[in-house]
């Protein structure tokens, strides 16, 4: 008579206990992209439709370059009055007052008088960071955050890690009207490679100091 092992006598065990292994993967798989998409449209709904309308002034305005009308739009709001300085942020090592003047002759007078340049960020962090040296230089308390409306979420994180303590007023660019942000491949990626973004910078500022 032969005798069988535990293992032997249940021969389907490890079959179905892999099974069950692969369905609840595969339910956590499904999580995670319900709960990505989820995110993703309401990052997407959360950016600015219209151009921004400020309610107040502040001591100075920081502009993060990237944009093609980013900056004659802080520029703009500088001779408006609405700041008394402006950081022009991630500006090329190349790029001097004058070729500024040059592309904004209207404002001369407001940028050989209060305007400063950063050519040292390289990216989004890096703007928050001469932001941050720029602004205690200065002695501000409050800040006009000019930039595209789709980096907006994450320009202002950023500058609200490096500021706790300075108001961050939002000046939204409008590059993508919000119906039309499905209308092309390209345009979706962008979205998409921005909100990955922000979703990694705020996982890393939880665990991050500010520099």
């Amino acid at each position: 008579m032969k005798l069988t092992t535990p293992a032997e006598s249940r021969p389907g065990r490890p079959r179905s206990l892999l099974a069950g292994v692969a369905r609840l993967v595969a339910f956590a798989l499904l999580c995670a992209a319900v709960l990505a998409v989820a995110t993703f449209i309401w990052f997407v709904t959360g950016i600015a439709d219209d151009e921004t309308r400020l309610d107040a002034d502040a001591d100075g305005i920081v502009v993060l370059t990237g944009g093609s009308s980013r900056i004659a739009d802080a520029v703009e709001l500088l001779a408006l009055g609405r700041g008394r300085r402006l950081l022009i942020s991630g500006v090329h090592p190349a790029t001097s007052q004058r070729e500024i003047v040059r592309l904004l002759p209207d404002y001369r007078q407001e940028i050989d008088c209060c305007v400063d340049l950063d050519r040292s960020a390289l990216n989004t962090v890096g703007n928050a960071v001469e932001t941050r040296r720029w602004v205690e230089k200065r002695g501000f308390r409050s800040l006009i955050v000019v930039t595209s409306n789709y980096h907006m979420p994450r320009a202002m994180a950023e500058l609200a890690h490096q500021l706790p303590e300075v108001r961050l007023i939002p000046f939204a660019v409008v590059t993508h009207k919000r119906n039309a942000l499905w209308s092309s491949e390209p345009t979706i990626r962008l979205l998409f490679s921005e909100y990955l973004k922000y979703m990694l910078a705020l996982a890393r500022m939880r665990f991050e100091p500010a520099s």
